[in-house]
């Protein structure tokens, strides 16, 4: 058994300083609450609305915003995933560091961009297998737009994630909502994962976000559901037993090498 921590948090936008303080903050109440992973939004220390103020304040992944941020996870004990602005020579990526305080270390870079927005500060990354291991789980990154396609999760469970962490900037409207409510909980029920979905709270100078982060369990059930755009820590505990039950119920990742469309009226699980 794993307790995650999901903060929906109220960046500040352009203002590094007071991002890593707010995430220090949760990282204690995650601690105190016995969470042993704490999981910020997309673009987190930077903001996400900062426009140009971005590019000159990102960082490489061995930079000082990093290294504070595992300042942060050491002193409380809590592994932190959490999105970053990270140059790599002239290009910046959308990217999201996993630190554990005691040297591990992931970081993914989003691959896809949302938006004119986005194409006009990053570089695309190609799709990539980001996995890391915690709390005897394995736990693949994405990032926002990343996970609707659903190439991008299929690829992560069908490498044995257990979980799935995305930071997003969801905006709020129509589309974001029917985002967060429906799609997450079918990406999880598909590949029979734990997918974690951790949006802004509240609004920056150029973006109003929807809120609503949630954690959805591998039969499409939600473990954390956030209703509205306040900033929240809201936490859950990951029980390993719950997706193996499910995994024997529905068994659609075994049954893709073996998918014969002649047979697609069989079923392989028992009927109501």
């Amino acid at each position: 058994m794993m307790r995650i921590a999901l903060f929906q948090m109220q960046v500040a936008s352009g203002n590094v300083a007071a991002n890593l303080g707010s995430i220090a903050e949760a990282a204690q109440k995650a601690a105190d609450n016995g969470a042993s992973l704490l999981v910020a939004p997309e673009l987190a220390l930077t903001g996400y609305g900062a426009g140009d103020a971005i590019r000159s304040l990102a960082e490489p992944a061995d930079g000082a915003q990093i290294a504070k941020l595992e300042a942060i996870a050491a002193a409380h004990g809590v592994a932190i995933v959490s999105g970053f602005a990270e140059r790599d020579g002239a290009v910046v990526y959308n990217s999201t560091a996993y630190v554990d305080g005691r040297g591990g270390r992931a970081i993914y870079r989003k691959s896809h961009l949302f938006g004119d927005y986005e194409r006009g500060l990053f570089q695309p990354a190609p799709p990539a297998t980001c996995l890391f291991r915690h709390g005897g789980l394995k736990i693949g990154i994405l990032i926002c737009y990343d996970v609707e396609f659903p190439e991008n999760v299929r690829r992560l469970a069908l490498a044995g994630a257990d979980m799935v962490v995305v930071p997003t900037a969801l905006p709020a409207g129509p589309s974001g909502t029917f985002i967060a409510q429906k799609m997450i909980q079918v990406r999880a029920f598909e590949n029979q994962i734990f997918l974690a979905y951790v949006n802004h709270a509240g609004a920056d100078e150029t973006f109003t976000f929807a809120g609503m982060s949630r954690l959805a369990a591998p039969d499409g059930g939600l473990l954390v559901e956030i209703d509205d755009a306040e900033e929240a820590l809201r936490f859950a505990d990951i029980d390993p037993a719950a997706r193996a039950a499910v995994m024997r119920e529905y068994s659609y990742l075994g049954d893709l090498g073996s998918f014969n469309p002649a047979a697609t009226g069989q079923r392989r699980r028992s009927p109501a």
